[in-house]
């Protein structure tokens, strides 16, 4: 009796395989699964709005990714002309780096610090070290910012230059606000432009 149960469950189950991928079953998994892997811009630009407000941002700089991962939400932006790319990471109320880190005399040191934390980009960076300070408007505010040269382990580009820095959104969340290019190429007023008009 229990194996004609089987039997009639299987035949039950494979007609509705049948039937589901006769009416278009598979393009629409395909579809769910190509939307959720690559999704829409709409749907970026609705995750980055976790982040901070991006609307006001020149069309010379187009939005790629926003995603959360472990706890954090991440915006990943590049302006389309040169390559340079933007990143701001909201760390909620695990906090990787402060205003003060940025301040502090050895930034450097700190820095390195909040990069061991996140296990990837310690085993991608190498000879990471601080050249300059600065400020630069981002989240309304003026905020302090490093500037660094470092290595990529494992990628032929060689040096990149960049800023590091911090802001304060109206809920006193930390913003990471990250800019990178090839050395010779990285422009702090591409960044400026950029982290200005995120609210």
């Amino acid at each position: 009796m229990s194996c004609l149960k089987n039997v009639t469950r299987a035949i039950i189950l494979t007609g509705i395989i049948v039937g589901f991928v006769a009416l278009g079953g598979k393009e629409f998994l395909m579809t769910q699964f190509k939307n959720f892997v690559n999704p829409s811009h709409d749907v970026v630009l609705e995750r980055a709005q976790k982040v901070g407000d991006f609307s006001k941002i020149d069309k010379e700089f187009e939005i790629e990714k926003a995603a959360g991962v472990m706890g954090y939400n991440a915006v990943l932006a590049e302006h389309k002309a040169t390559g340079q790319k933007m990143v701001v990471v909201d760390s909620g109320k695990k906090q990787l780096l402060t205003q003060e880190d940025i301040k502090a005399d050895d930034a450097e040191t700190r820095i390195k610090n909040a990069i061991n934390k996140v296990k990837y980009q310690s085993d991608a960076l190498e000879e990471f070290r601080v050249t300059e300070k600065g400020t630069m408007t981002s989240y309304g505010q003026t905020v302090p910012y490093v500037k660094f040269c470092a290595r990529i382990k494992k990628l032929p580009i060689g040096e990149i230059s960049g800023i590091i820095s911090v802001a304060k959104d109206n809920n006193g969340n930390d913003k990471i606000l990250v800019s990178v290019n090839e050395k010779e190429k990285y422009s702090q007023l591409i960044a400026n432009e950029f982290f200005k008009v995120i609210k």
